[in-house]
């Protein structure tokens, strides 16, 4: 499948939706997580990984509100690399606390690596948009 049709995939409504959900399902996730913390040993590194759900889930709302805005398919590479990035980053922080172990070795790091070129992606998009205008 070439970037294209991906993008095309990715920029739809129902991506749209998808990409509401994960919103939701990023803030709730954080919400529980937070409660947690609360009462858990090591409920310290749960709460960094609830403060990253929580900080992105707006991100979320925001990219599926702004589909179409910016080079194609640069949100939707956004929105994906939040998605992976915050499932390796909070998913592995949240397995330490709960299991014990990590995911794999190097998944938070990973993670947070792949949130910021997420962030990257959003920059970029923004910047071609103020391009655009001028």
């Amino acid at each position: 499948m070439a970037f294209s049709d991906v993008s095309e995939t990715l920029g739809s409504d129902r991506a749209c939706g998808a990409v509401l959900l994960l919103g939701g399902l990023s803030g709730g996730l954080g919400v529980a997580l937070s409660a947690m913390a609360a009462h858990v040993p090591g409920g310290e590194l749960l709460s960094t990984a609830a403060n990253m759900l929580l900080f992105h889930a707006p991100a979320f709302l925001a990219l599926a509100a702004l589909k179409g805005t910016g080079p194609r398919g640069v949100l939707a590479v956004a929105a994906l690399a939040l998605t992976i990035g915050l499932a390796l980053f909070a998913g592995d922080i949240t397995t330490r606390v709960m299991q014990g172990d990590r995911l794999f070795a190097m998944a938070a790091p990973l993670g947070g690596s792949l949130m910021i070129l997420g962030w990257t992606a959003i920059l970029v998009a923004g910047a071609a948009r103020l391009m655009r205008r001028a």
